[in-house]
């Protein structure tokens, strides 16, 4: 069994979603597929009942992710201190975003390494689906995330942007032709919703629940596991949705038009960590960010 096989096995025992488990690893629900029955195959067993509705491990699907889980777990600690020594590294951060703009940020991570010469930076974007999963897994250190976050076991620290918001529309939309909106479009329209993980009142943070004059903004009922899932809905014309303008510079596209939101607070970036993480290189990253104070984008 390949090593990448083995990880999309763990990782689909944990979500038990296909999609959930594509987005995760950055691979296709195909690639997802096709790992796990070359698995079975060889076992000579299913690992996963599977039905329309649900996804849960077999009895030899559980044992096998038992088995499986601490000495993958070992393999994959040793690749990557194999990989800093190459680098001349001793450690690395592990910074997980829920952003497009990394390279915007680059101040951020320049500050670091000028201070920790010896410890690396590994960025990887983080699902929106299962929030906070990946730093409550030990596979992040930090989390880039939008605020506010008020989970009990996690701890909120800097500000490191802040910046407006804008409304996505199809080009064909007869709102693509104004200049700016209000959040009271949305009560009009209906919004992307479904299925999450996430918090009410932080979901409620992104893309509010009610306008400011209090009607409802309805969700329509189709749970998207990407971006792209995300933009074609809108592109389709089958909802508008609310997003950060940082889009309007990293997903340019020519079906969606992005119109400020002239009404609506602006959108807050900080970071967040697991509370019983007492890693020196969080608290540096941490103290450096704070120094270096809010960006306004």
């Amino acid at each position: 069994m390949e090593l990448r096989d083995i990880e999309i096995f763990l990782t689909l025992s944990e979500e038990l979603h296909f999609g959930r488990t594509a987005e995760r690893l950055h691979v296709s629900a195909a690639r997802v597929s096709q790992a796990i029955k070359k698995q079975e195959r060889s076992i000579g067993a299913e690992l996963f009942e599977r039905t329309s509705r649900q996804v849960r491990l077999t009895p030899v699907g559980e044992q096998l992710r038992d088995d499986l889980l601490p000495v993958f777990r070992g393999l994959k600690a040793s690749v990557d201190r194999a990989r800093l020594k190459a680098q001349g590294k001793t450690d690395v951060l592990r910074i997980n975003l829920l952003v497009s703009n990394a390279q915007e940020l680059r101040p951020f991570w320049d500050a670091f390494r000028s201070v920790n010469p010896t410890c690396g930076i590994r960025l990887r974007y983080n699902g929106f689906v299962d929030p906070f999963g990946p730093l409550r897994r030990g596979e992040a250190d930090l989390l880039l995330a939008w605020l506010p976050v008020e989970e009990p076991d996690l701890t909120v620290g800097p500000v490191l942007f802040e910046e407006p918001r804008v409304a996505a529309v199809a080009s064909d939309h007869r709102l693509a032709v104004r200049s700016s909106v209000s959040l009271e479009v949305f009560a009009d329209h209906g919004v992307i919703g479904g299925e999450s993980q996430q918090p009410d009142y932080w979901e409620d943070a992104f893309m509010p629940f009610y306008t400011p004059s209090g009607r409802t903004i309805d969700r329509h009922l189709c749970s998207p596991s990407d971006l792209d899932s995300l933009f074609m809905i809108i592109s389709s014309g089958e909802a508008i949705h609310s997003f950060a303008s940082q889009v309007t510079r990293y997903h340019a596209r020519p079906d969606i038009t992005y119109l400020p939101l002239h009404d609506a607070p602006k959108m807050r970036w900080g970071l967040v960590w697991r509370s019983d993480n007492d890693n020196p290189m969080v608290r540096s990253f941490v103290r450096i960010a704070g120094e270096l104070g809010t960006m306004s984008l």
